[in-house]
C-alpha cells in the first residue's frame, strides 16, 4: 500500500502544492481512499475525525479534473464539475481554503457559498465559472432557485459529515440537490461515524461503493487522553479554571449544549480574567468567522462553543477539549474530542459529569463499547460575592459560605389547627396591654350615638323644604251672574 505522497501519480502542479504544505506521509484514510477515487469508484469512507479526510477526496478529484483545466475567461468553459456539500458554514469555508491551496498551481477554479452572507458576491463568483463548488445545502438551493449555477455537468459529488447533515434536518435539501445532478456521476461519502440513516442514504445514491474503514466505527483517537470528572453544575467553572492552571493549558475548546449557556459561560469566564470568545448559531456569520480567526491566531485562549464547532474544524495544536456539558447525542462526543490530538499529536479531553447525566453517560458507554470510570477531583471552592447568586439556573441560590439563618416560623392558622408560633414582642408602651374600659364619668353620650328624632317626619332631614312665597297673581274667578 502506498504510504508516501511522492509515490502517488499526482500531476506536478498538485505534487508541488502538497510538498509546499508539508505533506510527507499519508494517513490511513488517505492511503486507502485516494487510489480508489483515482479509479473513479464510489467510496463510503469512515475514519476518525482529524485524520485528513479533506485531502483524501480533494486531491484525487483535482487530479481527475485536470483534463478540463483551461485558461479561457469564458464562464461557459468553466462549468461546475465537482460539488462538495458540508453541514456548517465554518466547515465549508475551511474545506474551500484547503482545496484552493491544493489547486493554486493549476487553472482550476473553486469557490464556496454558505448562508449568513450576502448572496451578491457569491453570485458574481458563480457567474465567472468554477469547476469545484463547496457549499452548504440551504444556500446552494437558494442559488439553484435563482438560476445562479447549473449543475448538469457535475461529475463528482462529495457528502462530507453526512451524518451531521441528517441530524440537523438536511435530508430533504440533499434529495432536492441530488435530483438536479446527472445520474452518471461519482459519489463520495465521508464521515467519522456511520449510522443506520447514513447507510440507507448510501444505498440510495451510491453505486457499488467501496467501503473504507480505517478504524472501528465511532471510535475515538488513541492519542487523546480522556478524563471524566464527577462535578456538580455549580462547581464546573471552578474545576475548569483549576485544570487549566494545573496542566498549564493555554488554549482549549469548551463545549456546551445550548446557545444561551454558551453565551453566559463565555461572559462569566471573561469577567474572571480569562481571554474568551463564544461561537454559536445565534451569532452572525461575520462574528463567527472573526471568533474562529481570533482563536486560530492565538488572540483568544478559550473558545466556548456549541456543537456547531464540533465537526471538521482543523485548528492545529489545540492541546485540550473540555466538555462542560455531556452532549445529548453520544456521537457528538467523538467529534468534539476530535478537535484535539489531530494528525497524530497528543491531546486532552476532559468531561464534567453531574448527577443528571446518568442517561447520557449510558448512551456514551454503549457507543464507545466500554465502561467509563468517573474520577473524583479535589478543588478549591469558588469564592462568590455576598448575597444570592445565579449561575444560569432557574432559581437564586445562597453562597456556600453564607451564614445559616434560622428558619422562619409559620404563622398560626386557626383553620388548619396550627399552633401560634410567632413569638410575642416586648411592648413599648404598657397602655397597649390594658383592657378597654368605658368611661364612667361621661355626662353625655358620644356624638356618634346621638340619633336624630326625625322618625315622625315624612321627609328626610337632609332635604330642604320648599319656601312659601306669596303669589303675585291670582287667577281671576268668574262671578256668576245674579238674579
Amino acid at each position: 500500500m502506498t504510504q508516501s505522497f511522492s509515490e502517488l501519480s499526482l500531476s506536478p502542479s498538485l505534487a508541488r502544492a502538497v510538498a509546499e504544505m508539508g505533506y510527507m506521509t499519508m494517513t490511513p484514510i488517505q492511503a486507502q481512499a485516494i487510489p480508489v477515487v483515482l479509479q473513479g469508484r464510489d467510496v463510503m469512507g469512515a475514519a476518525q475525525t482529524g485524520t485528513g479526510k479533506t485531502a483524501a477526496f480533494s486531491l484525487p478529484l483535482l487530479q481527475r479534473l485536470l483534463k478540463h483545466e483551461n485558461a479561457s475567461t469564458s464562464p461557459a468553459r468553466h462549468p461546475v464539475r465537482a460539488l462538495v456539500l458540508l453541514p456548517t458554514r465554518e466547515l465549508a469555508d475551511q474545506v474551500a481554503e484547503q482545496i484552493a491551496l491544493y489547486a493554486k498551481h493549476t487553472q482550476l477554479r473553486s469557490t464556496v457559498v454558505f448562508g449568513g452572507m450576502d448572496m451578491r458576491p457569491q453570485t458574481a463568483e458563480l457567474k465567472k465559472g468554477v469547476e469545484v463548488l463547496v457549499a452548504t445545502p440551504g444556500r446552494l438551493l437558494d442559488h439553484i432557485e435563482a438560476k445562479n449555477c447549473v449543475l448538469n455537468q457535475v461529475e463528482y459529488v462529495v457528502l462530507d459529515e453526512a451524518d451531521r447533515m441528517l441530524d440537523i434536518g438536511f435530508l430533504p435539501d440533499l434529495q432536492r440537490i441530488l435530483s438536479h445532478l446527472p445520474k452518471q456521476r461519482t459519489t463520495l461519502l465521508f464521515s467519522a461515524t456511520f449510522s443506520t440513516e447514513i447507510k440507507r442514504l448510501a444505498n440510495s445514491y451510491l453505486q457499488d461503493p467501496v467501503t473504507i474503514e480505517v478504524a472501528r466505527s465511532n471510535a475515538t483517537a488513541s492519542t487523546v487522553e480522556q478524563h471524566f470528572y464527577r462535578v456538580e453544575d455549580d462547581d464546573k467553572r471552578s474545576v475548569l479554571k483549576q485544570v487549566l492552571q494545573e496542566r498549564g493549558i493555554r488554549q482549549a475548546f469548551v463545549f456546551v449544549n445550548s446557545k444561551l449557556g454558551c453565551a453566559r459561560l463565555a461572559r462569566s469566564l471573561e469577567r474572571e480574567g480569562l481571554n474568551t470568545t463564544a461561537l454559536h448559531g445565534d451569532k452572525s456569520q461575520d462574528e463567527r468567522l472573526k471568533a474562529l480567526e481570533a482563536f486560530k491566531s492565538g488572540a483568544v485562549d478559550l473558545l466556548v462553543c456549541t456543537d456547531v464547532a464540533a465537526r471538521g474544524l482543523d485548528i492545529k495544536d489545540v492541546p485540550a477539549v473540555f466538555n462542560f456539558d455531556i452532549p445529548f447525542n453520544a456521537e457528538d462526543y467523538v467529534h468534539r474530542i476530535g478537535r484535539t490530538g489531530r494528525a497524530g499529536a497528543c491531546g486532552l479531553a476532559v468531561s464534567f459529569v453531574s448527577g443528571r447525566d446518568a442517561r447520557l453517560m449510558t448512551d456514551l458507554e454503549h457507543l464507545l463499547g466500554k465502561k467509563l470510570e468517573l474520577e473524583a477531583l479535589e478543588f478549591e471552592a469558588d469564592r462568590r460575592p455576598a448575597g444570592r447568586f445565579n449561575d444560569g439556573q432557574r432559581v437564586w441560590q445562597q453562597p456556600p459560605d453564607a451564614p445559616v439563618r434560622p428558619p422562619r416560623l409559620a404563622r398560626s392558622d386557626s383553620r388548619a389547627g396550627a399552633p401560634a408560633a410567632r413569638a410575642a414582642k416586648t411592648p413599648a408602651d404598657p397602655l397597649f396591654d390594658q383592657a378597654y374600659e368605658p368611661r364612667s364619668d361621661a355626662a353625655e353620650p358620644p356624638a356618634w350615638e346621638v340619633t336624630q328624632k326625625s322618625a315622625a317626619r315624612s321627609i328626610s332631614p337632609n332635604i330642604r323644604s320648599r319656601k312659601k312665597v306669596p303669589a303675585l297673581f291670582k287667577s281671576p274667578v268668574a262671578e256668576l251672574p245674579q238674579g
